[in-house]
């Protein structure tokens, strides 16, 4: 029996309380039949893999594209779906607090809303704003009566502002706005990671791994990590079989990429065909 969505919240709660879990990103409706297939508790979606499946940059979609998608991704699998919901799509706390009822909708178990701003030259919003725009999350949340999972994340390492401090006087400022998980997108080191986890306790952190590690889940987790996503890292790794393969056709000729696809039959099978 498919588990209703609210249950699949209470197991995303539960998740969160003890141990580490892998939090998968899936950029489309098979491969997060596939992950679910695989083992994985529960998936997130990726802006940046949504982004390229529909011939954009990352950030460059839509408010009702992405609605579509969560509600995609909820029906394709029985997991908790948690979603990268960017920055709220709206430029006001009231605007976030209505695009997050609308993601709500969708039956997602958890959210997460950036305090990136799309301006290079300022890339950060104040912390006030941050903050209340999270308070209107949480208040848009609670009203649901769902237990929607809140991520507060500051983008301090993604966006170009690398301080550690201020990234960490983020996360608890998020934290006391009703986050219910904290997330610094960029972190690597087990100083950083350390800091972090030690800040917010006892709320449990996301950390992003995007990029080949020698560290293990049991390594993050000794650090205090509590559940690790890939962002946009399954896409990039399936893009980039994609492109190796279409190059050598194009520049050489070659059929040799087609190596390691997977077969048409197990496709087919985890598919359900």
């Amino acid at each position: 029996m498919t588990p209703s969505i609210q249950a699949r919240r209470e197991t995303f709660h539960a998740l969160h309380r003890t141990g580490c879990f892998v939090l998968p990103n899936p950029w489309d409706v098979g491969s997060a039949r596939a992950l679910q297939l695989l083992g994985f508790k529960a998936i997130a979606s990726t802006s940046s893999g949504l982004a390229w499946s529909q011939g954009r940059p990352d950030n460059q979609v839509s408010r009702a594209v992405v609605l579509a998608h969560l509600r995609d991704l909820v029906a394709a699998t029985d997991l908790p779906v948690n979603a990268d919901f960017e920055g709220g799509f709206a430029d006001t706390p009231d605007g976030v607090a209505e695009s997050v009822r609308m993601a709500v909708e969708t039956g997602v178990a958890g959210l997460s809303i950036e305090d990136s701003t799309g301006d290079a030259d300022q890339p950060l919003r104040a912390i006030d704003d941050a903050v209340a725009r999270l308070r209107a999350a949480r208040a848009a949340i609670d009203a649901t009566g769902t237990r929607t999972l809140l991520v507060g994340r500051a983008e301090n390492f993604i966006v170009g502002r690398p301080d550690l401090a201020d990234a960490i006087t983020r996360l608890r400022a998020y934290s006391e706005a009703g986050a219910d998980c904290l997330y610094a997108p960029g972190i690597r080191t087990r100083e950083q990671i350390e800091a972090v986890v030690a800040a917010v306790a006892p709320k449990p952190v996301n950390l992003l791994v995007g990029w080949p590690s020698d560290l293990t889940v049991a390594d993050y987790a000794a650090m205090g990590v509590r559940r690790i996503s890939v962002g946009g890292a399954l896409a990039r790794a399936a893009w980039g079989g994609f492109l190796r393969t279409a190059k050598g056709l194009a520049e050489g000729g070659r059929f040799d990429g087609f190596a390691d696809a997977a077969s048409g039959a197990e496709l087919n099978g985890m598919m359900g065909g």
